[in-house]
């Protein structure tokens, strides 16, 4: 059986611009009300992160409310059609440009699994830039829970049917992937750090690159 590389797929694999898509529907009523945008837009994150760790909810409804509350937050008019337009520019997030052929490459060697902090009719479209052939594509509507909580990777693990050892975890996200993923001894996991993000020893043994196009050199292919 061959090891699996698990990808992170928004933001690892998808450039996943939720903030310069967000900023696009609200850039006018934050000048408006002179909100700070990097305010904004940080408690934006925040709240997503917040939405995901609570009780399950479809992803569709984690942005919409997220980008519901943090424009109560700051004085801004929510309009259904605000939520709506955020989905949407989702659907056509596209790849990092190294991203296509370094899978290509690592398919060759290893199955590849997405366990995404999506929803299965929303990830379709990234599996469909992509341009690969999938072993895995796992989402938290599968899963009953997103990333960082541990039955997102316990699914992660049942649906592969593979342990820790056997898994090589690549992803950007610090708080959604590499901390979590510490509590699997055995597991490798790897770091790709684009935006040049501090580390931390605290959450070691990972190994750390700047995107893709490092990867199938690192596992040998």
């Amino acid at each position: 059986m061959r090891k699996v590389v698990s990808f992170d797929c928004y933001r690892t694999l998808i450039n996943f611009d939720t903030r310069a898509a967000t900023h696009e529907i609200v850039k006018d009523r934050l000048a408006q009300l002179g909100v700070d945008p990097d305010q904004f837009h940080h408690d934006a994150y925040v709240m997503r992160f917040q939405g995901v760790v609570d009780a399950y909810r479809p992803y569709r409804e984690i942005v919409r409310s997220t980008l519901r509350n943090v424009m109560l937050l700051h004085g801004l008019e929510y309009r259904d059609e605000d939520g709506e337009a955020l989905i949407e520019a989702i659907k056509k997030f596209k790849p990092f440009r190294e991203v296509p052929d370094a899978l290509r490459r690592l398919k060759s060697e290893y199955d590849i699994a997405i366990p995404s902090n999506s929803e299965d009719d929303l990830i379709s479209y990234a599996v469909d830039e992509l341009g690969v052939e999938w072993d895995y594509v796992l989402t938290a509507e599968q899963a009953g829970a997103y990333k960082p909580l541990p039955q997102a990777f316990e699914y992660l693990m049942k649906a592969t049917g593979r342990g820790p050892e056997d898994i090589i975890h690549t992803a950007q996200g610090w708080e959604y992937d590499i901390m979590p993923t510490k509590r699997y001894p055995g597991m490798r996991r790897i770091w790709v750090n684009r935006y040049g993000f501090p580390g931390s020893a605290a959450f070691q043994p990972y190994e750390e690159i700047k995107d893709l196009s490092e990867l199938p050199g690192l596992l040998g292919v």
